[in-house]
């Protein structure tokens, strides 16, 4: 380990207790302390670090940061660096779900959150609004949108996502695909080492049987049912923590009731009062998912280290093995191509979430009032999140 590696372990720490504001505010720290300042990497390497992280299923803040460890330090460095990023936030929201339970049978606490509910669904819809905008550029990444809401809410359940997300892609590669590009393509595609390629398709092939196993055998033990959940999740999240929260309401709320509504929108607000991570957030649904099924302390730190880790590995094994020769693949057109479908189906996750959130409303409309004053906070302020969630906290105290 050399001095340079142990000042980037140093900086990662730093970043970690720093990190907030979601992957947008990320990169703008990534880009001032790792590329300007340490001149880790050059701006051009990090832009395209970025790019392939979103192209990639799993956190792209994390594939992000574990993809500049890899350059700078190769494989340690990079196994060391997603602990130093991971560790902290999802500790923290492990106790916070362990505190949370013992905590709500006090009768108080119910009043203290219930500005919080609401505040979170106003996150989530700036959120949605956020990528919809950067996303939603042509008709048919708007239909695929649209498409996917539709089929969301009809289906309600968790493995149609793999499905849309697949459809998704194909229709957007099809689509955007020109046919001087497919020549192209087949050209550059002879220069790739098969290698290489054959490497690549060996990892996924790895992912198919590991889901298939997982699959197997979820019925005998709530534990492996939480790994399989969360690992399959995290094949099928592209976009980030923005993508996260629908997929993981639908499933545990809507469809498992796993969680209440009440306890997921806590813990998201939770999340996004702490820097780091937004996949920490899964430390928490771990956790109360096994306290409600009647498990202790210890069943609730297995919880949160089975979500933990389930959430994470797809994303982690695919930047480790794909960085090293992101340059070859890069060249295939039409995996850049696929991205804008299923980024647009990321989208109509999102509002189906959305949706959903605000169904338990009913009439209230005091609730309505603060979701909408959230979004209106976040788009046209420069409050954080953290600052809003503070402020709910203190309001639901002393009134």
């Amino acid at each position: 380990m050399t001095k340079r590696h142990l000042l980037f372990m140093r900086d990662a720490l730093l970043y970690t207790f720093t990190a907030f504001g979601g992957p947008q505010a990320h990169l703008a720290v990534l880009l001032r302390e790792f590329v300007e300042k340490r001149k880790y990497i050059t701006e051009a390497e990090l832009m395209e670090l970025n790019a392939l992280s979103q192209m990639l299923p799993g956190p792209s803040s994390t594939q992000t940061l574990v993809g500049i460890a890899w350059k700078v330090g190769k494989l340690p460095l990079a196994l060391i660096t997603f602990l130093i990023w991971v560790l902290p936030s999802a500790t923290v929201m492990c106790i916070a779900g362990i505190s949370f339970k013992v905590l709500a049978k006090g009768n108080h606490f119910a009043e203290i959150i219930r500005y919080i509910q609401p505040i979170a669904v106003g996150i989530v819809a700036y959120a949605a609004y956020i990528f919809a905008q950067r996303v939603l550029k042509t008709r048919v990444s708007v239909m695929l949108a649209i498409a996917s809401v539709i089929a969301t809410l009809i289906l309600q359940n968790p493995y149609a996502f793999p499905l849309l997300v697949m459809m998704g892609g194909i229709v957007s590669s099809a689509l955007e695909t020109q046919p001087q590009e497919n020549e192209l393509r087949v050209k550059l595609f002879s220069n790739v080492n098969p290698n290489k390629i054959a490497y690549f398709i060996g990892i996924l092939l790895l992912f198919a049987a590991l889901g298939a196993l997982v699959n197997r055998t979820s019925p005998f033990s709530l534990p492996i049912r939480l790994f399989e959940n969360f690992y399959r999740n995290g094949i099928l999240i592209f976009g980030g923590g923005q993508v996260l929260v629908p997929l993981m309401f639908t499933e545990f709320v809507e469809l498992k009731h796993y969680l209440t509504n009440t306890e997921f929108l806590s813990g998201y607000a939770i999340q996004q009062a702490l820097p780091g991570p937004t996949f920490a957030f899964t430390s928490f649904l771990g956790s109360v998912t096994m306290a409600n099924s009647g498990f202790g302390i210890a069943g609730q730190v297995m919880g949160a280290i089975v979500a933990v880790i389930g959430i994470n590995l797809p994303g982690l094994i695919l930047i480790l093995f794909i960085v090293p020769f992101w340059e070859d693949l890069k060249k295939i057109t039409r995996i850049r191509n696929s991205l804008s479908g299923i980024n647009a189906v990321a989208v109509g996750f999102m509002i189906t979430a959305f949706i959903l959130l605000i169904r338990p409303f009913g009439v209230n409309w005091l609730a309505y009032s603060i979701m909408l004053a959230t979004f209106l906070l976040l788009k046209f302020t420069r409050i954080k999140t953290p600052v809003i969630i503070v402020i709910g906290v203190l309001v639901g105290w002393f009134f």
